[in-house]
């Protein structure tokens, strides 16, 4: 029997329009569509009309989910692997999935199917050298933390990283705290660092903030929605 493909399909980030002809054709022709919350994917495939059964998979799901997904496709079903928003992978428990499939010993293809993407969006507008760039997903929470900044501090190339609404008023005062040990520390850079903080990208209160790390800490950031903050590099 011919093995199902895994399509690797990226949905829109806020703005539903944000999608492709090909994302909307791949879910509708799948068997299924693997999704880290069924409630958010099915306003997409509502509004879509896109009829395709769903199946969960997310952060909490086990090696019994993924082995449920990997049997599907080798009885020839097709699944189109999405994410609440975005690109599945990237900072996402699809990465486990697609690693899993990939090291399997019967391997289906995996296609992807590109589109939407919080890191490029905030990039896109952020100013900053994007000719390379560091992408470092979400801050740990507690442990590690001082050192996932320091990190950034340290990085040579424009640096990038998710946080969420609750803690991005921490996250901004964490990184002006290690910016400012070093400029204490080197003098010769005289300039501040520059960051840009993108909130809601694509939705109706898409808001953009931009400075040194000392002036947008200091500035009025509404802390709902979702954040990417970008740090120029040194």
């Amino acid at each position: 029997m011919k093995k199902g493909k895994l399509y690797i399909v990226a949905t829109p980030i806020g703005n539903l329009d944000d999608i492709t002809i090909r994302a909307i054709d791949t879910m509708k022709s799948v068997d299924f569509v693997a999704c880290e919350d069924t409630r958010v994917t099915r306003k997409i495939l509502n509004h879509y009309k896109i009829e395709t059964p769903t199946i969960s998979y997310h952060q909490h799901s086990g090696e019994s989910k993924m082995l449920e997904i990997r049997d599907l496709l080798l009885s020839g079903k097709n699944i189109a692997l999405v994410t609440d928003a975005g690109t599945p992978g990237i900072s996402d428990p699809g990465n486990k999935l697609i690693e899993f499939i990939v090291h399997s010993s019967q391997f289906s293809d995996i296609v992807p199917v590109p589109g939407a993407s919080a890191v490029t969006a905030a990039l896109s507008v952020s100013g900053f050298p994007t000719d390379k760039f560091v992408f470092m997903g979400f801050p740990p929470h507690k442990k590690r933390r001082k050192q996932f900044f320091q990190e950034i501090a340290d990085n040579k190339y424009t640096t990038v990283f998710y946080e969420s609404s609750h803690r991005i008023k921490k996250a901004l005062q964490n990184l002006a705290e290690v910016l400012v040990e070093e400029r204490q520390s080197a003098s010769a850079k005289a300039s501040a660092r520059q960051v840009c903080v993108c909130r809601e990208l694509t939705k109706k209160f898409e808001s953009i903030y931009r400075g040194s790390v000392s002036e947008v800490v200091g500035m009025d950031i509404t802390e709902k929605g979702e954040f990417v903050v970008i740090v120029r590099s040194q």
